[in-house]
């Protein structure tokens, strides 16, 4: 029998990319999307694609809903990708042919390029973003953090890369970015707060000023041009704020200060 892919994918508000990302995964066998409350037509326009569309949501993090999303696909592979990707021709041939030659003992990384603020951006760390989104469905599945999820692979496993970009259009402006950026903070500062751990403005300081300078002078940011500088800059300001956030987390309650 002749092995089959499910793409998978897990989408919320996505009317603006789920046409664009669904038909470039239409050569797989089946395709699970998972919808976790959108307010727009997201929904509707998935189903142009496949019946197998599905609400959850009652949010519990990304790896808890990768998790329930790979649990509605049958085939014997499994393309997780997300609602701003595309997979390029290039990529689909050499996913089709991983799926061929069927070898459940190995697990695929895709090199991700992404487009952000007008350009493709190539240095800084950005590329090649090598992910690891094409694995079989029996022996590999995500974690069940609340971001930042990562798949987890039997040691005995082997990792391959796979040619071919996917093709990642990040952020529709700089309002997105610092929305998505905010609700990553926030979370990143929650669970270290349950684990107990405490933050300070000077390690928020130095952390920010650590990832600017790693991305736009360690790792040539800057031969991206203006585009690498202010995402150099985003990002220190990104990881200063997960620190901020934690360390406003010790502060007392406005309950437990009088003036």
């Amino acid at each position: 029998m002749t092995p089959a892919l499910s793409a998978v994918l897990i989408v919320k508000d996505e009317a603006e990319n789920i046409d664009a990302c669904l038909r470039s995964v239409a050569f797989a066998d089946e395709i699970i999307v998972i919808d976790s409350g959108s307010s727009d037509d997201t929904v509707e326009r998935a189903r142009r694609y496949t019946e197998q569309v599905y609400n959850h949501a009652d949010w519990h993090g990304y790896g808890i809903q990768r998790q329930r999303a790979q649990g509605y696909a049958t085939g014997d592979w499994v393309l997780m990708i997300d609602a701003d990707e595309r997979v390029t021709p290039e990529l689909q041939g050499a996913i089709r042919a991983a799926v061929k030659a069927n070898d459940q003992g190995r697990v695929y990384a895709l090199s991700r390029l992404s487009f952000c603020f007008g350009r493709f951006i190539r240095h800084g760390g950005w590329y090649p973003d090598w992910v690891e989104r094409l694995f079989p469905r029996e022996w590999a599945a995500y974690d069940d953090a609340l971001v930042h999820e990562r798949l987890q692979i039997p040691a005995d496993m082997v990792c391959d890369r796979l040619k071919g970009d996917l093709l990642h259009y990040t952020y529709r402006d700089l309002e997105h970015y610092l929305v998505k950026s905010a609700g990553y903070a926030t979370a990143w500062a929650r669970v270290r707060q349950k684990r107990g751990q405490r933050g300070s403005l000077a390690a928020g300081i130095g952390h920010g000023l650590a990832c600017f300078l790693r991305m736009f002078v360690v790792r040539l940011g800057f031969l991206d041009g203006r585009q690498g500088l202010l995402l150099a800059l985003l990002s220190g300001h990104s990881t200063f704020a997960k620190y901020a956030d934690l360390w406003v987390r010790q502060q007392p309650d406005a309950n437990d200060v009088s003036p």
